[in-house]
């Protein structure tokens, strides 16, 4: 017979040693013929009430919020809270066609990859030969 561990009150072997390091919610990310795919591993929660996707300013977020459950005492290395991860949008992202599907844990979403708008636009310049220019009223 095995001797049993006793568990120390303070064990080293337990604690996270870059708790703000560590990636809140894992990803995959890919493109996938003219598309953007973006995956998230997010299982135990329920993706109708608990998980946020929004899009704004060339970013995709996701947030996630998974409630701890009171059960027996015990010990447990799931993390409960609040999760996010923003994700850059490759230039010409469609935000119009992005769409979300959570299935098995995880919430998939993808989104059309068109061509890049323009940066900018260019200003001409008026050469008026040192002289002002006179601006006509109407």
């Amino acid at each position: 017979m095995l001797p049993t561990r006793r568990r120390a009150l303070f064990d080293l072997a337990d604690l996270s040693w870059f708790p703000f390091l560590e990636p809140v919610l894992r990803l995959e990310e890919y493109h996938k013929d003219d598309r953007f795919v973006v995956r998230a591993e997010i299982p135990g929660i329920d993706p109708a009430k608990d998980v946020t996707v929004t899009a704004e300013h060339g970013l995709l977020r996701i947030a996630a919020v998974r409630l701890e459950e009171t059960k027996d005492e015990g010990r447990t290395e799931f993390r409960y809270g609040t999760f996010h991860r923003s994700v850059p949008l490759p230039p010409g992202t469609k935000e119009e066609t992005i769409h979300a599907c959570y299935a098995n844990g995880i919430l998939e979403i993808t989104m059309a990859i068109g061509e890049p708008a323009p940066a900018g636009r260019t200003i001409p310049i008026a050469v008026t030969n040192g002289q002002p220019k006179l601006v006509k009223k109407s």
